[in-house]
């Protein structure tokens, strides 16, 4: 098992740790004074929805981030590192657009009797719902610092592990960012599911069908994806970034369908929220096809015996199968220098 053993990977492990638990913590909080001033026996709309939808998101996202800081400072993926920055700013983005949606969520409720006015729910929350956005920017102004010092303590690790050769490093390099931009792929596609799914109404069965059947296909392509990237193969790769493009087209689809004036009533409750998530998996998956086709356009080059799975004598240093560093000194080469 990983433990961190230097000062700036126990700051990046802590920092986004502390984030986390303050975070929950006032969205639990949120949650619950919304919860208590609901009235008994009333019959459920999209805008109670919204608070329970939002809780979810924010423990799925911070916990998931956990997982990915965890895999980055134990591969010493400095690409993964720089995007938890970029993807922290996401939910920075996510949790100041909350404040709005959910100050409209409270005054719809009100407006229809279905919050006891006198719990004076919206004064007790709006002080925390400041708060999140505020607190999640700090911290990634000390997230992108900490950073910037592992990007120099892990600079050598990966000098060492791959050859001198430039053109093998940039092979290398364009791996490690498409086999990133995969793992915050499944983030996002999720996020705007899970939301659709939960608040969005009015759907067609069919349409609810195939969005709840996208959700386990789309898992499938995407660990195919880093599959047949690592065994370098044509057909897998090509098939891969069809299928990104059918993506594209349905994530671009989704977000015209909202500001349709015949369906927009449907995804009011929740479309600023929709809208970011589709706006942002619209700008994932457009960089995980160039990188896909930079991917594929380096294959037969020297790169594949570096990402190979291989044995590691060292069982600290083990490494996933998806994103491990390559170790040419127990490995088979085709390059022309070798780092001892």
């Amino acid at each position: 098992m990983y433990i961190p053993r230097t000062t700036w990977t126990w700051a990046f492990m802590a920092t986004t740790m502390v984030q986390a638990a303050i975070t929950l913590a006032m969205e639990s909080y949120i949650f619950a004074k919304f919860q208590e001033s609901l009235r008994p026996d009333i019959p459920t709309i999209p805008d109670m929805k919204a608070i329970p939808t939002y809780l979810t998101l924010f423990i799925f996202g911070f916990l998931y981030q956990l997982v990915l800081v965890y895999d980055s400072l134990r591969l010493k993926n400095t690409i993964q590192v720089i995007g938890l920055c970029i993807y922290n700013l996401g939910m920075l983005i996510y949790a100041a657009i909350q404040y709005d949606q959910i100050n409209k969520a409270i005054h719809t409720l009100e407006g229809l009797d279905y919050v006891d006015k006198k719990a004076d729910v919206w004064d007790d929350v709006h002080p925390y719902l400041l708060a999140v956005p505020c607190i999640i920017a700090f911290f990634s102004v000390v997230m992108s610092f900490v950073a910037w010092k592992l990007y120099d303590e892990f600079a050598w690790t990966i000098y060492k592990h791959i050859s001198a050769d430039l053109r093998m490093k940039h092979r290398f390099l364009t791996f490690q960012i498409y086999i990133a931009l995969l793992k915050f792929d499944f983030f996002f596609f999720l996020g705007f599911t899970v939301q659709f799914l939960v608040i969005v109404t009015g759907l067609e069965n069919v349409e609810k069908l195939i969005t709840i059947i996208a959700v386990p296909v789309t898992v499938l392509i995407l660990i195919m994806a880093a599959f047949w990237t690592r065994r370098e193969n044509h057909f897998g790769m090509v098939l891969t970034i069809v299928c990104f493009f059918g993506g594209l087209a349905y994530f671009i689809f989704k977000l015209a369908r909202m500001y349709q004036a015949s369906h927009e009533q449907n995804y009011l409750p929740v479309r600023k929220t929709l809208t970011s998530f589709a706006v942002i998996t619209i700008t994932l998956i457009v960089l995980t096809i160039i990188n896909a086709s930079v991917c594929m356009a380096n294959f037969n080059k020297g790169l594949k015996p570096h990402i190979q799975k291989r044995k590691i004598a060292d069982v600290e240093e083990k490494v996933t199968k998806m994103t491990e560093l390559p170790d040419l000194k127990n490995g088979p080469v085709t390059t022309r220098m070798e780092i001892d």
